[in-house]
């Protein structure tokens, strides 16, 4: 699905446009997915899993573009990607139509200003256009900010999955299902 632009305001004055995924932006998601796994533990891929092709990278992005309830939201300041934030369909079954799955990251340096928030509230509006009755996601349980503004916007949890994810060094983070009627 296609989003139109939005120009918006961050909480530091800055503008920030929001808009959807473009093919042309293959190369800046593939790079911001290797810089976001390095700065973080609560992404799934560790920096080196990021194989994508650029070709395989246009090829999802279309792929969004073309579903007609899947939204990928990009948002840029000053031309720089800063992060985004995915609607998905969870599957194609006609028992899951009314779940969505939601997924945002943003570059470390971008997070605190309202960005995530902003893309959140537009995310959570186009599901609930679009007929989706809950939205849903998965958060490390260490992510204590996200999980915060998770609470923020409505969303509760539903579930612990322990051991959820195992580090290179040998430990382990537990993740919350979280989910919000909408």
């Amino acid at each position: 699905m296609k989003f139109d632009k939005l120009i918006w305001t961050d909480k530091n004055g800055d503008e920030v446009e929001l808009r959807s995924a473009r093919v042309e932006d293959a190369e800046a998601l593939i790079e911001y997915m290797k810089v976001t796994t390095a700065e973080t533990p609560y992404l799934i891929r560790e920096p080196e899993e990021v194989t994508l092709t650029v070709d395989d990278e246009k090829s999802f992005i279309q792929g969004r573009i073309d579903a007609p309830r899947d939204l990928m939201l990009v948002a840029f300041m000053n031309g720089k990607h800063v992060g985004n934030c995915s609607l998905m369909s969870l599957a194609g079954y006609k028992r899951y139509a009314h779940r969505c799955e939601i997924a945002i990251a943003l570059y470390k340096e971008y997070c605190g200003r309202g960005i995530g928030r902003k893309m959140l509230e537009i995310v959570l509006d186009v599901a609930k256009s679009n007929g989706y009755e809950q939205a849903e996601l998965e958060v490390i349980a260490g992510n204590t900010g996200a999980i915060a503004l998770y609470e923020k916007l409505g969303f509760k949890k539903y579930g612990t999955f322990p051991d959820n994810m195992k580090y290179k060094d040998g430990s382990y983070e537990d993740a919350y299902w979280m989910m919000k009627k909408l």
